[in-house]
């Protein structure tokens, strides 16, 4: 019978069981053993007849058994199955398990100093206070002074409230000026990381010096007498009869001593030279200068468009308006910063003006629209010329990359004073669409809105056929084709069979195709970044991504 009993009956072992590490217990545990100190259990009856007793420290459960005992007020109780007991306590060492590896690593990898069994509030706590907060001990969640926030006094303090349960009097009070290895309990951590501590009168009625005297008894241990003064190594003032204890704060600070001198450039309007290559405004400008060299600017930034200085005929550069800019600049001792333009001004974000290719360009393009950016529908961009006519001679015997190279030579020609005076300090160059490196993919003039993936821009003649070359070179004959699934300017990934996941894009054409794809745009970069280093030699070079 004994056997019988323990087969029906079990033990309260699982049940009692705690974690070393998180000393978590399941809620609902802590609600049955609550129950269990007003229930006295009556006889059970088993499944084979059986009657057992015991005393209210043993707590019976077993699946077969549906009634146990009676409250006070007669109402009978559910007792829960085992197996869901046993599902708990496996959900409950998964989740401490989780929480024990997140303190874990904010530990070793975050330098935060948590204490061993922290809880979510102090990770929140720790986090607060990287960002600059101040967090005190109630949880009461503040910007630090400099994040704007006003302290009480002059000086910088916070605020917390003092309380018994905040100084456990079993754990000694470590210096507030930082804290020492071993353990450390929750205010003292707390107090390390603050600029200041409030510490409340024992009454509204005492005097300051009689507050001040409770200070270091409140915070001692055991009746051991702390020099607050000492120990603190700041101030006590008494505001609003409340006192406040500035603590020297120890967050990190920054030193900037040993920073570069890092210049300042303003960019100057993009149409500050007008299409027929004239300075707009000159006097207005002026005074806009003499402003910026009153607020100690370095210099400014100016666009030099290809559409007003060959705009024309090939090879026919008017450089008028930007001397009387350069000379303007000179006067007042600015530094420059000049961007060879290639690209259409105008239909972007933030242009306020309209500046076309040169007019010889679109003069070509009409006979021959492919020397642009097209799409798989043969809409044409005339933005700025493809990168396909890079070695082409369809510009009047030049190809793109000689018509950039006369240009870039013809400014250093006109402005080589400049250079050797060291007022253009820097040259940027302009490498496709809105002077970026990268495909006109998305144009709104097109119908493209946010956030539609776009479209490929390789269907001119003379990129097909660098596809077809690089497609033979392969001995697939047949990848020498755009992809016919890629979607339209404003579909999204899944949407498509070649973006989407598992897709095209990851398949042996995709991959041929989307290297080929880039290639061209680096190859592009590096051709006329190189002859804008053989031009300006000696000067800064600088180029925009998207």
């Amino acid at each position: 019978m004994a056997t019988d009993m323990q087969r029906l009956v079990g033990t309260s072992e699982d049940d009692d069981e705690e974690d070393m590490e998180m000393d978590v217990k399941e809620e609902d545990d802590d609600e049955e053993d609550d129950m269990e100190k007003h229930i006295s259990t009556p006889p059970l009856v088993g499944v084979d007849g059986l009657i057992g007793s015991c005393s209210n420290n043993n707590r019976f459960h077993h699946p077969q058994i549906h009634e146990q005992g009676s409250n006070p007020g007669g109402g009978a109780r559910r007792s829960r199955p085992l197996e869901e007991k046993e599902r708990t306590k496996l959900r409950e060492r998964h989740r401490r398990a989780i929480t024990a590896r997140i303190l874990a690593g904010l530990r070793r990898h975050g330098n935060y100093n948590l204490r061993v069994r922290a809880d979510i509030n102090d990770v929140i706590a720790a986090l607060a206070r990287e960002a600059g907060w101040v967090v005190l001990p109630d949880g009461t969640t503040f910007p630090s002074r400099s994040q704007g926030s006003k302290p009480i006094s002059g000086t910088s303090a916070a605020v917390t409230p003092l309380s018994s349960e905040m100084v456990p009097q079993q754990a000694p009070l470590t210096s507030l000026r930082g804290i020492s290895s071993g353990y450390r309990s929750p205010v003292d951590y707390n107090a390390s990381r603050m600029k200041g501590i409030y510490v409340p009168n024992s009454s509204p009625y005492d005097s300051s010096s009689r507050g001040q005297s409770q200070i270091p008894s409140a915070l001692g241990d055991g009746g051991e007498h702390l020099n607050t003064q000492a120990l603190i190594g700041g101030s006590v003032e008494s505001v609003d009869a409340k006192q406040i204890v500035d603590v020297p704060s120890k967050l990190q600070e920054r030193d900037f001593a040993g920073t570069p001198y890092i210049p300042v450039y303003v960019m100057l309007p993009l149409g500050v030279v007008n299409v027929k290559s004239e300075l707009v405004d000159p006097d207005g400008l002026l005074k806009q200068l003499r402003i910026l060299k009153s607020l100690n600017v370095d210099g400014v930034t100016v666009d030099c468009w290809w559409g007003v200085v060959e705009a024309h005929a090939p090879q026919e550069y008017n450089w008028n308006g930007y001397r009387r800019l350069f000379q303007m600049v000179h006067e007042l001792k600015f530094k420059l910063q000049v961007v060879m333009s290639f690209h259409e001004c105008g239909g972007n974000v933030g242009d306020d003006v309209c500046i076309p290719l040169p007019h010889w360009v679109a003069e070509i393009g009409r006979s021959n629209p492919d020397i642009f950016f097209t799409d798989r529908e043969g809409r044409r961009n005339p933005e700025c010329l493809s990168w396909g006519i890079d070695k082409e001679r369809v510009l009047r015997g030049r190809t793109a990359i000689e018509v950039y190279f006369d240009y870039m030579r013809s400014f250093r020609a006109e402005f080589n004073e400049y250079f050797e005076d060291g007022l253009i300090s820097m040259i940027g160059v302009g490498l496709g669409p809105c002077g970026e490196l990268r495909y006109p993919s998305n144009p709104v003039k097109n119908g493209w809105r946010y956030p539609g993936i776009g479209e490929f821009q390789c269907y001119d003649q003379y990129l097909l056929k660098s596809l077809r070359k690089a497609a033979e070179a392969r001995r697939q004959t047949f990848w020498a084709r755009g992809p016919d699934n890629a979607g339209c300017y404003n579909s999204q990934p899944q949407e498509t069979g070649f973006f989407c996941d598992g897709g095209d894009y990851d398949g042996y054409f995709g991959r041929f195709f989307l290297k080929w794809y880039s290639q061209v745009l680096i190859d592009h970069g590096d051709r006329v970044l190189a002859l804008a280093k053989l031009a300006f030699d000696g000067t800064c070079i600088a180029a925009k991504d998207s």
